[in-house]
Order: C-alpha cells, then structure tokens, then sequence
C-alpha cells in the first residue's frame, strides 16, 4: 500500500508535531497506511513532550516534488554487456524501445546501444571478426556444444567454399581462425591439425568419432549448427558482444533521486530520447524516455497545524493533499480535487484530533493522549491563551486521565524545558518558530519565543534588531519577534526599525522602543498577526 505523510508546519512546534503522530496513528488504525513527518529541527518543549511519553520522533521530510523514482519509467530494462547483439535486439524488439542500457557484472551503467547502432553493424561493420564467448555462438545459431575448451572466442571467421583440395592448399590457418564448415572431412582434418580456435559444422552433420578425438586432443572447440552454411555465416555476426558495436558509454543519466521538474528541463536542452536511471552507486536500474516523464505517481500527504503554503513542505504543490486538519485561518494551499478540511475554532490542533477519535470510536493509547495534551498545553499556554476554548479544557482533562499526568505540574515542566535557549545562537532563536504571512502583495515575518527569562533576549538585543532588519530586507515589510512570558502572561516586542510606526498602530502603543512589554499578548494567531494584519491592511488599501 502506498504511505501517506502526515506533517505540520515548516516550524515544528509541540501541536504540529504530536498533531502529526497522533494523526498518523488514528489513520493507521483506520487502515490507511501514514508516516508521521517533521520539517524542521523540532524544539526543545517537543523533544520533552516525545521523552516523557517514550516515543520516537518523526523523520525529516525535505520535499514531496516528484522525483525519478515516482515516474513510470522502464524498471529494470537492462541488459549485460557481455550478451550476444541478436539478444539485445530481440529484447528491444520486445520491449518496444529504440535504446537499452547495457551493465557489467556488478549491475554498473555500461553504455546506451541503440537500434540506429545495431544497423550500422549489420551494414558497415567488419563482417569476418568474431569477439564473443562460446555461449553467445550457442544462443544466437541454436548450436550444440560438441567440445567446449574456452568460455571466450575472439577470432577471424573463414568460410569453406572452396572444393578440398583448394582450400587444403591454397588456405593457411592460424590458431585465432573460426570455420564455418559442412561435411568436409579433409578439411575439418586440417583445420584440427592447425588447432584452429574454433569450428562450427552446419546441416546439424555428425563428425567422426576420429575427427572429435583428434580435436579433443587438440583442444579445438567444436559447434554443431542447425543452420546451412549461409544462415549461419549471416546469424554468427550477431554473435558478437553487445558492446562491441559503437555504443555510447557515456550517455546523459538520471539519477533515480532527481526531480522531475529538473529532469525535464535537461531532456528539453538536449533533445534525446532515451536516458538510463541509475543510483548512487552508478547502478542502472532501467530505461526512461521521454514519453515517461507524463506518467508519474504524486505524494499523498495530509496536513496538519496548517494550510499556508509558504508554511508546508517545499513541493507541495506537487503533492496529493488528501486532507487538513487545522486551527487557522484559511491559507492560500488550493487543491485539484475536493478534499476532507476540517478546521474549527480552538486553541489547538490536537482538539479537532481528539474529535476525530471519538468519531471514530478508537481508542487512544497513554503516550499517544499524552502528547496530544502536550499540544494542548502548548497552543493555549496551559489555557491562559485567549485561543482557548472550553472544548480544549474538557479535551486537556480527558487525554489527562488517560495519560495519567497532572496538568498544572506537568505543563509548568514542559514549558520551563521548552522555554531554555542556553546554547543558542541568535539567529536560532529567531528561527526556531518563525512563519511567513502573505497579505495581498506584502509579506510579515512573525516569530514566537518562551521563555521565562527575558534578561538572555534583552542582552542581544541589537543582535536581534539587525536580523529583523536583514529579514525586512528579503521581502517582508514587518519582522516581528514576540518573546513570550508564559508565567507573566504577556509578550516583550522587537522588530524591524522601520515596521516601528506599524507596530505601535497595531497594538496602541504611544511610546514605543525595542522591547516593550505588552501584557496580555500571548496569541500569535489571535492577537499578534490579526493585528498586524489589519493595521497593514488599512494602511496599503
């Protein structure tokens, strides 16, 4: 069955996160088969959450754009190198394509032969040379192993038209000659006597027993062949090794982890038809053409904590969106198809979750009601967050029970382990839980930090303004960073120098600096970015 990914926002936060797990594990038990994801390096608040209850954190989702391996391309179209030219081109024939990778032996990209090299052969190729192994001559004439003393044959062909005596005469064999030859005993006689390489006897004719105990003693290969002299003079080139025809050993690949947005664009600068996939490890692992990149299978996902897409994974908008599950406004992310969207207005993720177990009569598990109380906890701030609704109360008291813990002793530890940023640098801190809003033609950098300390924020302030400022500079006309107080209930306020006027509109403030306590402001959803929002709003419209 083919996974879905289930993931918050590029910010992991604690909702985000066990929202993510919680989900995964409902719809897991739904039958449908999820993987929990995270796209960002996840807090310190989360990494409690997931160690107290015991459980793993997500893997690292890079992107869900649409690679090579999601392309319905030709898998395992391959052929050994060393395999005679008439199986390459019945397996072309087969397979309907005009190219074929060919590998070595430990399964390594070779070359590309085509059909437009194999006819070159067939017509201006040295047509007396053989370059082969016993095996091949076997395969491509239907032959019979009559004396088998080399596993490879490399030699010049020689054909015996003349009558017996001219050849006996006229004909010097060497040992490196391979004879075509009827039921000519003189012949076949010499031909033994000069320890040719090989000789191949056609009309299916019968040597003497002395003929095969003198190549015997000789050690002279001998093939019996079904065919008379002319079709096996004519099959015997094909014979040869595939990669002796002038094949391209050095031919544009994919690797099977390319994108297939870039994929495209090389095939449209070069022009070719067909391209070997490989791997990291330089094995080919088959063909695709150009016909191929229309036919591919996209990553279904569901979100969660988010419908923003410069919130979500990079690609998404190559990506099945099967479902949202959401506590935010509505976001810019739109879909091809009708999909499931459920969002309602509470203070967290995990409480719409929560609904979504309860309609589905499964059971929630300790750790897994212990980290979507976690999320609760989080998003509300232990319900001191104006976001909070009753519902989340009577969710937090329900997965409690279940998860055995106090609410009050736990959250105050979640967020005193959550709310360090010893170790830190500046520019993490800012970034640990920053996200990018849209409004019309204008971009907002908003980013939320706990902490119970403001005094390791305030030394660093100008630190702090001057990534604001850089951060203003990349497109966003306010950044903004609130340092929230859990214990004290309110919010300390840096931003950009020059967003100064609209942050002291946004929030009434008459005597603004770098800073400033704001009491009260807790909520980035309800009360930091809605009034930002609106004051930008006003201002540019």
């Amino acid at each position: 069955m083919k996974k879905t990914y289930i993931f918050g926002h590029r910010k992991p936060d604690t909702d985000s996160v066990c929202s993510s797990i919680a989900l995964a594990y409902l719809k897991n038990k739904l039958g449908l088969e999820c993987e929990p994801r995270v796209l960002g390096t996840i807090n310190n608040e989360t990494k409690y959450a997931l160690d107290y209850f015991k459980v793993d954190a997500p893997k690292y989702l890079n992107d869900v754009k649409v690679q090579v391996r999601d392309i319905d391309f030709k898998k395992d179209i391959v052929l050994n190198a060393k395999v005679p030219i008439a199986k390459a081109f019945r397996y072309m024939m087969e397979q309907s394509i005009t190219a074929l990778p060919l590998i070595n032996d430990n399964k390594k990209l070779n070359g590309l032969i085509t059909l437009k090299e194999i006819s070159k052969e067939l017509i201006n190729g040295n047509i007396t040379h053989l370059d082969t192994s016993f095996s091949n001559i076997l395969d491509t004439i239907d032959g019979q192993e009559i004396l088998k003393f080399d596993n490879s044959i490399t030699g010049e062909l020689l054909v015996a038209a003349f009558n017996s005596d001219d050849f006996i005469n006229k004909v010097k064999l060497h040992p490196h000659h391979i004879l075509i030859v009827g039921n000519r005993f003189n012949i076949i006689k010499k031909a033994i006597e000069s320890q040719i390489k090989l000789i191949i006897v056609v009309g299916n004719h019968k040597l003497h027993d002395s003929l095969i105990a003198m190549a015997e003693d000789n050690k002279v290969n001998i093939i019996y062949s079904p065919l008379d002299t002319y079709q096996t003079s004519n099959k015997i080139r094909l014979a040869n090794y595939a990669k002796s025809i002038n094949i391209n050993e050095h031919p544009i690949t994919f690797d099977i982890n390319d994108y297939r947005s870039e994929i495209v664009e090389e095939i449209n600068k070069c022009g070719h038809t067909n391209y070997p996939v490989v791997n990291r490890k330089g094995q080919c692992l088959g063909l695709l053409k150009v016909t191929d990149t229309s036919n591919y299978e996209k990553q279904d996902i569901i979100l969660v904590d988010h419908n923003q897409q410069s919130q979500s994974v990079e690609g998404i908008e190559e990506a099945n969106i099967l479902e949202v599950v959401d506590h935010h406004n509505l976001g810019t992310i739109g879909t091809s198809i009708p999909i499931s969207f459920r969002a309602m207005p509470v203070g967290c993720t995990c409480t719409i979750i929560n609904k979504l177990f309860e309609e589905a009569k499964v059971a929630i598990p300790k750790d897994i009601a212990g980290l979507m109380l976690s999320a609760i906890l989080s998003d509300t701030m232990i319900f001191k967050s104006p976001t909070t609704t009753e519902l989340d109360k009577e969710t937090a008291a329900k997965l409690a029970q279940i998860a055995q813990v106090d609410i009050d002793s736990y959250g105050y530890e979640m967020f005193k382990a959550g709310s360090t940023i010893k170790g830190m640098t500046c520019d993490e801190v800012l970034n640990q839980d920053l996200k990018i809003y849209k409004i019309d033609e204008e971009n907002m950098a908003i980013s939320q930090v706990f902490t119970m300390d403001f005094d390791d924020i305030e030394k660093d302030m100008q630190t702090y303004v001057n990534l604001l400022n850089t951060l203003a500079n990349q497109g966003n006309k306010v950044a903004v960073m609130f340092v929230t107080d859990v214990i004290k209930n309110g919010s300390y306020v840096i931003y950009n120098d020059s967003a100064k006027d609209i942050i002291a509109e946004s929030f009434d403030l008459e005597d603004i600096k770098q800073g400033i306590y704001i009491d009260n402001l807790v909520s980035r959803k309800k009360q930091m970015v809605p009034n930002i929002m609106e004051r930008l709003m006003t201002r540019y419209n």
